[in-house]
Formats: structure tokens, sequence, C-alpha cells
């Protein structure tokens, strides 16, 4: 009698220990396409942050803490949902708050909203789909095992692989979350402040004319200067390649 009991009690927890895994990333799935639907893309280019420039710097200068707080929840919810084109909101909070506090903001909202992603993976999928894909996560399996927080700083560091696939991927491994939140605070910190320097350099070029056209922006110093340092630091990938292939031979 007691073990039909315990049978029938294990049939009736599978579902629901099933729905515990998978709730987090369906609430990401519905919030993702809730701010497609919503049109959100839409506010995330550089022409919406001309076009509403006074109304954003006048709330900011008015509600300073409050905005900073709210930029870094924004950022960290579309982050955690996988928006493409967070980096345009690295831009807007250079504009908005400058390069250091906005610098600060980024690297907070982004650490968080990819935390989040990262649990709610390890929820659902956990090390299962890790073993499923096979040799094809070998090497990056053994790149952990070696040196978890050097491989993880390496993956942030170097952007060899976008930004959400960064985000997932040690969660299907037994990466430690305290690693994973420290190297990705710290790994993100050269490409955030390269944007958010771009975003500064954008605000101060809005506030010299009442119309300044986005294309006259690019030759503006205050501009160019920090996309000089993005496209050096999209190159780090290049000798980065040519650096592991170099010590293999060796």
């Amino acid at each position: 009698m007691s073990l039909d009991k315990n049978t029938d009690a294990a049939v009736q927890s599978a579902p629901k220990s099933k729905i515990k895994r998978f709730l987090p990333v369906a609430v990401i799935a519905l919030a993702f396409g809730a701010f497609i639907a919503l049109g959100g893309p839409k506010y995330i280019n550089l022409e919406a942050l001309r076009d509403n420039q006074d109304a954003l710097t006048a709330f900011v200068s008015n509600n300073f803490i409050i905005a900073i707080l709210g930029f870094i929840a924004l950022y960290g919810v579309l982050v955690a949902i996988s928006v493409p084109g967070a980096s345009f909101l690295s831009i807007f909070g250079g504009f908005l708050f400058g390069t250091v506090a906005g610098a600060f903001s980024v690297v907070v909202g982004a650490t968080l909203g990819a935390t989040g992603l990262f649990l709610a993976a390890r929820s659902a999928f956990g090390e299962g789909l890790a073993a499923k894909v096979g040799p094809s996560m070998q090497k990056f399996e053994k790149g952990l095992q070696e040196n978890e927080i050097s491989y993880l700083f390496i993956l942030r560091l170097v952007p060899l692989f976008p930004f959400f696939v960064v985000n997932i991927v040690p969660a299907l491994f037994k990466v430690k979350l305290r690693n994973y939140v420290v190297t990705t605070f710290f790994g993100i910190m050269p490409g955030s402040f390269v944007y958010v320097s771009v975003g500064n350099g954008i605000g101060d070029a809005l506030r010299a004319g009442e119309d300044v056209p986005l294309v006259g922006l690019m030759t503006r110093p205050a501009v160019i200067l920090p996309i000089v340092g993005l496209i050096l630091l999209s190159l780090i990938p290049v000798a980065y390649k040519k650096f592991s292939k170099r010590n293999q031979k060796a």
C-alpha cells in the first residue's frame, strides 16, 4: 500500500519539478516576445536618442539616482531576455550619465542580467545538454577545468562569441556562480567603457547644436576616438587566435 502511494507521489511530483525547472526560461521567452510585440526595438537606436534628448536629459537632471537605478534595472532585464542591440543601451548610458557613472551603470546592469540568464539556463538544462552536445563542447570544458576564472575572463574580455552565448554556455557546466559573476563584472569593463565613451561623445555633439545630424557625429574627436578603441578591441580575437596557434605548435 505504501509503495503505491510513493509511486503516485513520484508521478505527481515529476511534472511539477519540470515546471519549476523551466519556469524561469518560460518567463524570459514571454518577456522577449512582449518586448518585440510592443515595439521595444524601435526605442533602442541613435535616432530615438536624438529625438528624445531633451526629455531624457531633463529627467536625469531632476531624478539622477532614480534614473541610474531605473537604467540598471532596464539594462539587466534586456540582457536577461537576450534582446539584440544591448550595445546601444551602453551608448545611452554614456549620453545620460557621462563616462564614469554610465560605465558603472552598464557594467552592473549587464552583470545582473547575465547572471539571471545564467541561473535560468542552469535551472532548465543543467549539465545534461552539454553532455548531449558531445565533442563540440569538450574543448570548452577542458579550458574550464584547467583554470575556470582565467578561461571565463578571456571569454568576456575577448569578444569571440556573442554576449548572450557567453551568458548561457557556462551554465551547462560546473561553473561556480561566484566565478561567473566576478569574471563577467570585470571582463566586460573595457568594452562597456568604449561604448559608454561613444555615448558621452554623442551627447557632447548633440548638445553643441540644436539639430546635429547623426552622420556628422562620426567625425568628432569625442566620438571617433572611442570608436578607434572599439576597433582595436575587435582585433583582439584575431591576435588571440594567432597566439593560441603559435603556442600549440610550440
